[in-house]
């Protein structure tokens, strides 16, 4: 197998996005990630004042996302002028209401792409360059999730429904040859080894509807998250979060709660289970499936949470979920609060190759335990802080 080399790879694109967008004006989105930072850097290298950057403010970026993006490119080596364009109102009155997480990803990337349409038309552009990658492909065709930025390989007339041809330079990558890339191009580190972060970003990450405290809380969770695990360096790592409202049916729950009492010696009236009202994505044969998520939560004798081995947990998810075919999810709590709240969050950490299956990060009990702390502290909607001890398969690597 031919090792990558990114130099190699950086000259012939130049010379193929050349060709493919001749002497058009195009336009490329900016998200902060590692994808579309380094395909709008190599696009400029190769059509330099040709191309149009912009930055979607879409409402679910991380705090204070923008400014950081456009402060990058924008600076030498760079010196990729950006325009931020804010269309926050416009998305979350678009995904208003919505709960199916399929629903919420069509939505967004209809919403995205009318925008991208407007903004092409707005600046002269004929041409749309993005940073689609391999993995991409792999999961909307394979009909894992429909991931926003895969269009014609869905059979969508990109000319035909919004008025521009879509050139991607690095859809035939995976990841780690994105960060190669994004590397041997100069990007500091704080972008080439950025968390990879959804096309719909934190859209997909609150799970069911989108409120507007429902969103601030999972950014103030996500700053912690990211701060804290970093550590540790996870493949990727990130907050999730959930209403704190339970299933009409809680089918199994008594036998999952005895499950857990056998498999990690607790006795079962220490054993708190529920299932969520809201479902999470995931994949069983190749395929894409809803599935519940099961909180649980283990104390001990003298009421504090049951602390073993993260493997010990992550195995007594598989049981779960083998004898529970309707899971798609195990989260385990790290803190919980007496009183109930609003929400939950869930804390998620893989190790992964390919992203097409990852691992349970095995992170320590005590930085666990210190995010769910400040979590809690700074978020007082928050009633449980919950580790999520599902590989993919069965789940997702986001939940939605």
């Amino acid at each position: 197998m031919e090792i990558f080399n990114p130099k190699k790879f950086v000259e012939v694109e130049i010379e193929e996005i050349k060709k493919s967008v001749g002497g058009e004006k195009a336009l490329v989105a900016v998200s902060g990630g590692v994808d579309s930072t380094a395909c709008a850097v190599l696009t400029h290298k190769a059509i330099g004042e040709n191309l149009v950057c912009v930055m979607l403010d879409d409402a679910f970026m991380r705090e204070g996302e923008p400014d950081r993006v456009a402060e990058i490119l924008s600076k030498p080596p760079f010196n990729v002028p950006i325009k931020i364009v804010d269309v926050r109102e416009r998305f979350l009155q678009a995904m208003k209401g919505l709960r199916d997480a399929e629903e919420k990803r069509k939505v967004f990337r209809e919403t995205f792409y009318q925008i991208l349409s407007e903004t092409a038309k707005k600046e002269g552009c004929k041409i749309l360059v993005q940073g689609t990658i391999r993995a991409d492909i792999v999961e909307t065709v394979g009909g894992i999730k429909t991931q926003h930025n895969v269009l014609e390989q869905m059979g969508i007339n990109t000319m035909e429904r919004y008025g521009f041809k879509v050139v991607e330079p690095l859809v035939t990558l995976y990841k780690e040859q994105v960060r190669m890339v994004a590397r041997y191009l100069g990007l500091p580190a704080e972008t080439s080894e950025r968390q990879p972060f959804p096309g719909p970003g934190l859209s997909v990450r609150v799970v069911g509807e989108i409120h507007p405290d429902k969103l601030e809380t999972l950014k103030k969770a996500t700053a912690i998250v990211e701060r804290e695990l970093a550590q540790h360096k996870p493949s990727q790592y990130f907050a999730v979060i959930i209403s704190n409202e339970e299933a009409l049916q809680q089918r199994g729950i008594t036998h999952i709660r005895e499950t857990v009492a056998r498999l990690l010696n607790v006795p079962s009236r220490n054993i708190h289970a529920k299932i969520f009202r809201d479902k999470a994505t995931g994949v069983k044969g190749g395929e894409r499936r809803y599935g519940e998520i099961v909180g649980i939560k283990v104390q001990t004798i003298n009421g504090k949470v049951h602390q073993t081995a993260i493997r010990n947990i992550v195995s007594l998810q598989a049981r779960i979920i083998t004898e529970n075919p309707a899971v798609a999810r195990v989260f385990y709590a790290v803190k919980d609060l007496p009183e109930k709240k609003p929400y939950v969050i869930g804390i998620r950490a893989v190790q992964t190759k390919n992203f097409l299956t990852a691992q349970v990060s095995e992170i320590p009990w005590t930085t666990l335990n210190k995010v769910a702390e400040e979590i809690i502290v700074k978020s007082p909607n928050v009633s449980t802080v919950y580790y999520d001890v599902t590989p993919k398969p069965p789940a997702t690597i986001e939940m939605e």
